[in-house]
């Protein structure tokens, strides 16, 4: 524990040394201090406004990880054991993995509205095909004799599906999220800068367009801090979940 909390402050201090030396070569105009970004942070904590952007941002992107694992996981499994079925799902999945997920935007705010749910069903959507066919993948390279060892013990498919195929596919598949992680705050600062009104991308971009460029950097170390969130939560449900 000691080990990670040093080199994470090590990276902390190489990144604000970098940051630091970028900003005296720019000038405040253009990259401001850390020590001012910093305090614009700080002050924003004191108030509602900015925890309530904070919520918002943090609502929107646990109940899209969850909605995408929820279905991708045992959508891939399915796939991952079931190969005929397989043979005729994925080569829809395969031609429609390449495609940029956000081109769906405009398309989510023409058929649900202004709301969350746009946003929430884009980073479902996003990080629902990586968990997917990584989750598809781990199912289809198990050692077929793990399989039929099991069978010859029990003919139970949901035992099988319990003692074998979620065991093989779950530490890949929280991988997979927790890389998913990161390109989820993506995609939610990009859907939080369109038609909204709350979320720490918001306020990013509101702060922007009226150059308060500390309140800009501290919305993007508030976002960052998200992003580590998430994927430090990611690792202690690969811990709780795969211990063996």
């Amino acid at each position: 524990m000691l080990n990670r909390l040093a080199r994470y402050g090590t990276a902390c201090l190489i990144l604000l040394l970098t940051w630091q030396g970028g900003a005296l070569c720019l000038g405040p105009g253009v990259l401001p201090l850390p020590g001012a970004a910093f305090a614009a942070l700080l002050r924003e904590a004191g108030t509602t406004a900015f925890w309530d952007h904070a919520q918002s941002s943090l609502h929107r992107v646990l109940a899209a990880l969850v909605l995408g694992f929820g279905l991708a996981f045992p959508l891939g499994i399915l796939l991952g054991a079931a190969r005929r079925l397989d043979a005729w799902v994925a080569p829809l999945v395969f031609l429609t993995y390449p495609i940029p997920k956000v081109l769906f935007l405009p398309v989510f705010l023409v058929l649900f509205g202004l709301g969350d749910m746009p946003k929430v069903l884009l980073i479902a959507l996003t990080v629902g095909y990586q968990i997917l066919v990584v989750t598809r993948d781990s199912v289809r390279n198990l050692d077929r004799r793990y399989i039929d060892s099991f069978r010859s013990l029990s003919r139970s498919k949901l035992s099988l599906l319990r003692h074998v195929l979620v065991p093989a596919a779950l530490p890949a598949a929280l991988t997979s999220l927790r890389i998913a992680g990161g390109t989820a705050v993506a995609v939610l600062f990009l859907a939080e800068s369109f038609v909204t009104d709350s979320g720490l991308g918001y306020l990013i971009i509101d702060a922007w367009g009226r150059m308060e460029l500390p309140l800009m950097f501290a919305g993007i170390i508030a976002m960052s801090l998200l992003g580590v969130l998430l994927y430090e939560a990611c690792n202690v449900l690969e811990k709780i979940f795969c211990r063996g």
